[in-house]
Formats: structure tokens, sequence, C-alpha cells
């Protein structure tokens, strides 16, 4: 089927034919056929690479061009969601009946909010927990959406996720059930099943525009699943090494996934030092030996510049950009989102080689190479100890191999060490079907707060509007609502006996509490621990109290494990810092688990109150063992929490003005890691933590400072040039000569700042 055939405007067909895209892959095509532009829902479970997202973009312009509808795109993840932005912004320049043109939006971030300026855009992207917080804030601009397209569905299956996505699609379908449903999916076991739930028609195909060949490796012997075999030449004693010479010498990238990340790191630093050994083919058919490095010097060396300028240069920045002037890198959580957005970047422009990461890559941005290697079948889990993955995960990996546009096949291996764990690996991976998906949804620690939202959002205001609700869930549908009443239940009489929930006449509502607890997007029992702390505060309220109490809430999610060799250290912290404790002190010897735990929640709030003192991410990395993307993380949460802390003081009593003030203060601060002194100037644009310290010192400590200060003073500060000088000096109401400024810019040969992104900028 071709590209002018099908039943779209042509100015789609216009913006894809400029891409070279003429005609459909066999899946696109079956989902055409299957009625997808015809207001159907479909469940399209295919491969990676096997051209999804055209579906999803056609499906969205056709409700956007010919039905004045609006759509929804459901992410898992920020990154995911960023990237499917990106390619719906070709379609921008697309004029609609209206006159106007086709809009894109975007919103992962703040959760206390309806976002009403999305109502604006015909396509919005949005991560699942950005959805379910829009819907609990009942945005007005969600009644007119006409189609959501879920990617990622068989996410179902993840404990952390799923029941997130579960709820959204069960919310959506319950407020408009003429909504057009397209689910995307890896192929899975039990896609009948999902596309029953969502009264769609499944699509199922292993069809991929590259082949996939997988296997097992063996010392230097592939077994394919086809039963064809080759061998590798063994030049190290490291078998994933050895393939990863064999891939780029014959012009291939590497995705090597490992574990964990100290066996990613680990098996960067082993390639790097190996990469000399590449022979590069030259003018015709001549091979000379010749080492990466110097071959592409120029390029790697620009981007490990970029890895050196993404903030604070810290020992990992170091060694990564290291690492990237050999053409190799690792991808983990421990990372700056600044640092991946750089290595993801140059791996797709093909700079970057070899790339190591852990599992959850496979779940995240498309990043395709020529050969993957899965080192480790056994992934750590807490109580299981090494714990074989599912199949469906491995699957997941295996399928980033092939490159379209540059490969003819994609080559996926998995290593084993002895002849048994072959055959069981070959058994039990390669050959084997993913497992079926079940909902995750049915655990009392999950399901409260969707409990708690159904009713303080007017979805529900009786028990069994509440039970009608949730059965409309794909854990109804699987299992009987019954398995679930006695969870709703009870949790309904744990909302009550919290003051939460009540009950009018015949009608449950949410109380004040309930309600702003729920649109805050937190769990009740942290909303719970947040208003019991606040009821009876510490003899000495500080930034540490409010800092340790948010650290004590379960949505601070997984708190900074305590070494050994800290645990002294941190319990004479908790013993200086008693009078400003919210929380009581366990005791070390009969609740030995739970000191543990609470020292975790000391050492995260002693890394929080050593980034607003403003010690350096170096600094703290050394300090604490912590990594950029860490920290990133718990400043994140953080700021989030002590924003939900700022806004249920006034609620729970009166007279906690005190408490308001330091959180708000808080969240600006940690949001920056910056001492109270510095807040005016960090509120500049342009402006971050280090240079505002520099500014500071210089003695511009205020805005008038900053007034009447000469546009040459400013420059002279080390990374303050011209043209941030002249935006500050504006912004703070100075005056910049016009004769003055033509002298500056003139006299400047380039720009002496550098703007910085991300968390960590000047």
């Amino acid at each position: 089927m071709k590209i002018s055939d099908l039943n779209v405007p042509e100015s789609v067909k216009d913006v894809l034919q400029a891409q070279g895209i003429y005609e459909l892959f066999p899946p696109q095509e079956e989902c055409i056929r299957e009625g997808v532009l015809d207001g159907r829902n479909i469940l399209l479970a295919s491969p990676t690479a096997s051209g999804k997202t055209l579906i999803a973009e056609l499906c969205a312009l056709k409700h956007v061009l010919e039905g004045g509808g609006k759509v929804i795109y459901l992410c898992p993840l920020r990154a995911l969601a960023s990237e499917k932005f990106e390619e719906f912004k070709k379609y921008t320049d697309i004029q609609k009946p209206d006159g106007g043109k086709v809009s894109v939006g975007i919103s992962t971030g703040d959760f206390d909010t309806a976002d009403n300026w999305l109502s604006r855009y015909d396509i919005i992207v949005t991560t699942n927990e950005k959805a379910d917080s829009l819907l609990r804030h009942r945005a007005k601009w969600m009644d007119s959406i006409s189609a959501v397209i879920t990617d990622e569905v068989h996410l179902l299956n993840e404990a952390e996720r799923g029941p997130t996505l579960e709820i959204v699609l069960a919310r959506l379908m319950q407020c408009n059930p003429n909504i057009q449903i397209l689910a995307l999916s890896a192929t899975i076991n039990n896609v009948d099943e999902i596309a029953g739930w969502l009264n769609a028609k499944h699509i199922i195909t292993n069809w991929r525009p590259i082949n996939l060949k997988e296997g097992v490796i063996l010392q230097d012997e592939i077994q394919y699943r086809d039963g064809e075999s080759r061998k590798i030449e063994q030049e190290t004693r490291f078998t994933f090494i050895n393939m990863v010479l064999n891939t780029l010498r014959n012009g291939g990238q590497a995705l090597i996934f490992a574990s964990t990340r100290k066996n990613a790191v680990s098996a960067a630093k082993q390639v790097a030092s190996h990469m000399d050994r590449i022979l590069v083919p030259k003018s015709g058919s001549k091979i000379v030996k010749k080492s990466l490095e110097e071959q592409t010097r120029g390029g790697l060396e620009k981007e490990a510049h970029k890895i050196l300028d993404a903030g604070e240069r810290t020992p990992m920045g170091d060694e990564l950009a290291d690492l990237v002037r050999c053409g190799v890198a690792y991808h983990h959580a421990g990372l700056s989102g600044t640092q991946r957005t750089i290595i993801e970047q140059a791996f797709k422009d093909r700079k970057i080689k070899v790339l190591t990461a852990t599992p959850t890559l496979a779940w995240g941005v498309n990043l395709p190479a020529r050969t993957v290697i899965i080192q480790d079948y056994r992934r750590f889990e807490a109580g299981l100890g090494n714990y074989p993955i599912p199949v469906l995960d491995y699957k997941q990996m295996a399928g980033r191999a092939g490159r379209p546009k540059y490969d003819k096949f994609g080559e996926s291996v998995i290593i084993a060490k002895t002849a048994d764990e072959s055959d069981y690996l070959m058994e039990s991976y390669v050959l084997a079907k993913p497992e079926r998906i079940w909902s995750r949804l049915a655990v009392e620690k999950i399901i409260r707060t969707h409990v708690l939202s159904t009713i303080a959002s007017d979805y529900a205001h009786t028990e069994e509007g509440i039970y009608a609700f949730f059965r409309k869930t794909f854990y109804a549908y699987q299992y009987d609502v019954k398995a679930i009443q006695n969870v709703i239940a009870k949790i309904l009489r744990f909302l009550h006996d919290e003051e939460m929930i009540c009950v009018v006449g015949n009608d449950i509502i949410a109380t004040k509490l309930g309600k702003r607890i729920s649109e805050l997007y937190i769990d009740p029992l942290s909303g719970i621990i947040i208003r019991d702390a606040l009821q009876t505060k510490p003899p000495l309220l500080a930034e540490f109290s409010l800092l340790q109490l948010i650290a004590h809430t379960p949505d601070m999610g997984p708190v900074m494990r305590p070494y050994q060799r800290e645990m002294e250290k941190l319990a004479v912290t908790a013993e200086d810092h008693r009078q400003e404790l919210f929380v009581e002190i366990p005791d070390q010897w009969s609740d030995q688990i739970g000191y543990a735990d609470f020292l975790g929640e000391v050492k995260t709030a002693m890394v929080l109150n050593n980034w607003i003192e403003e010690l350096s991410e170096e600094k703290l990395m050394e300090r604490f063992n912590v990594q950029p993307g860490d920290l990133y993380r718990t400043i994140e949460s953080a700021k989030w929490l002590l924003h939900a802390v700022e806004k249920l003081a006034p609620i729970v009593t009166a007279k906690n003005n005190d408490v308001t003030a330091l959180s708000n203060e808080l969240v600006e601060r940690v949001s920056k890691g910056i001492k109270r002194e510095l807040m005016p100037i960090v509120a500049l644009e342009g402006v971050g933590r280090v240079r505002g310290r520099i500014i500071f010192n210089a003695g511009f400590q205020t805005m008038d400072d900053l007034k009447h200060a000469s546009i040459e003073e400013l420059t002279t500060l080390p990374s303050v040039g011209p043209r941030l000088a002249k935006k500050i000096k504006e912004q703070v109401g100075g005056y910049v000569k016009k004769d003055e400024w033509e002298s500056l810019s003139t006299a400047a040969k380039a720009p002496q700042e550098t703007q910085q992104k991300g968390l960590f900028e000047f």
C-alpha cells in the first residue's frame, strides 16, 4: 500500500513523502485495513522498528485535520515523551480547516496543576503519570480528547508504573466511551486479552524491516535460532569484547546490556582499552591498522567537551569524557539528564561506536545497533537474589539489534559460560515466547491512591460507583471484580479513619485534606505522615527538619543507602539534630531494620542539606558516594514533597505559617542548590548556582547593586560575558548605552558564557 493511496489529507502525505516514505510496511498496512483511520480501536503488537509510530501519527492527524478532535499520546518515560514530541513537530506547518496550524504540546512535569494552557494544542504528549494527574485535576480540555495513543502498553505488567497506565486508560474510557484507542506494544503472549479489555482489534506480527538473528555465544562460536552458526576470532579472553571487535570491523555499532550500573561502567572501560585493535577500511579495498580515536579524533573530542560542559566537573564526567574520546560510553540512571542526552545523540549520529547500558535503556529511547550483546540473563531482585530476567525483557533488549537504513540485518547474542548454560539460554530465551501480561493493580499500597482520586475528583460518590469504575480496569477483566472489592472496602475504611473521606447522607465525599492529597499526587500514607508531623512540630524548626520529614515519606522512593562505614557518622548526625526532627529515632537494638532505614533518611537529608549549602557536585559525590542521576531524582522528589508540605500545612493547622514559609523557600533552594542569600540573583534568567555565587561574591548582592553596576564590571567576572551581562541589566531594569554595548560586542571575539542545560547550570 502506497502513502499516496491513504485516506488522509494530502498535506500529511506531502510531509511523509518529503521524508522519503512512499510505501507502508506490512504491519502498517494491516492496521489501515483493520480500520485505524476509521476510528476503530487497534492494538498493534510488533517488534522494534516495525513502524508503529507512523500509524500513531496517521491516526492522530486524521482526528485533528478531519474530525476536529484532540489527541493525547501516552508514554511511560519522559525521555520517550520528548522523542515522540520531536517526531510530531514535523507536522506543525500543516494548515487545519479552520485556518490554524497543527499544534503539538508536551507536559511531563508539575503534577499539581490542570495545565489549562494545553487546551490550545491538538496533539498532547505526556507521561502516564502526568495524564493521571491531569485527570485528577479534571482538566476541562481532556473532555474534548477524541483519541488516545498509548505507547509500550505491555508495561501494564510493570509493578511500579503499570497500575497508573491501567487507571488512566480505564478513566479515559469512563469519561468518553466513544474515544478511539490505539495501543502499541512489543510482541507479547496474551495480546488478545489486552485487546479484549480495550475493545480493540489486535494485530500481531513478528515482521521487522531488518532481519534479526538471535543467538547464544559460547567462547568463539555463535549458535543462532535458525540452526546456523558462525565463529568469531578470539583476540582477548573476554567474549563480549571479541564480539564488539568483530562488529566494529564490519562497520557496525554495538550495544552491550549489563545487569548493573557498576558492570556497565566496567564493560565500557574494558572495551575502551581494546579500541586500538580496530582495523578500519581505507580507500578501495586497502586495510590499514589505525585506532578509532585517531580516525575520528575531532568529532569525538567535541562530544567529550559537551560532556565536560554539561554541568560541574566531576570524576564521573571526566571518566565519561575519556571513554567518549575512544568512541565508547556507558548509559545508566546515575548520569545526569544532559549527559544521557549527549550520549544518546552521539550514538544515533554513529560517533560513539559502543554503548554499554543497564536494561532500562531497552524500554526507553530508540537506540538501535548492529549488534546487541547481553552479558547476563540474571538481575538482582530484592528478596530473591540474582534471578533470571523475564523473556519479555530479553526480547526488548534483543529487539534493539538492527539499524534501519544502515544494516541488512541485526544480530543479538546472549553470552553463555558453559555448554549446558548455552542449551538453557537457547531454550529459555531465544526460542521462548514472552510471558503473559498480568494486571498489577490489586495491591493495597498501589490502589489506595486511585481509590482516593476516584472520590476526590468526583468520578464516583458511592461504594457501588467506586466498584463500577474498577470493573472497567484490566484487573477486573482478567479476574472477578469481587477479588478486588475486599481490598477497596479496606482502603475506604482506612481513608475514612484518617479523615480523608467522609459520608454525607448517601454520598462518600473527600475532605479538604483528602482532595488536596489527591491533587498533589502523593501517596495517602505520605499525606498522613506529613499531617501527623505538622501537628506535633519539633522544638526547633530548621531546614533539616523538613528535609528529614520528606525523606521519611514513601514518595521519596528508595532513600540513599547508607554504607557500613557511614553508619556511625550518620548516627551522630541524627543525635546532633534530634531537637529538629519531626520523627522519633528508632531504637538501634530492638528495631535494627527500622534504624537502618532511618539512617538512610538521615543520609538523604544530609545530601540535600549539603546541596542547598552549595557544596559542589564533585564533593557531594565524593562525600556521600552519590551519582548525578541519583542526586537529580532525589532533588526532583524533594521539590515535589516540599511543595506538598507547603500546601498541606495550612490545612492541618492555622499555626503552621512558619512551616509554610520555610517549605516555600526550600522548594526554590533545593531546585537551584543555593543558600538563602542567592535566591534573588539566581531568579534571574541565565544565572545558576555557580554564576550566582561568582556575582554575589564580587559584591553585587542585590537587584539594586546589579542595576547600578556597569556592564564592563559584570563582563570582567568569570563566566559572565557581554550577552549575559546585557540580559542581567535588562532584567533588573538597568540601562545599557548603545555605544557601550557596541564597543563590548566588537571587542568580544566570541561570547564568553556557555549556556548550560539541565539541572547543574552555571
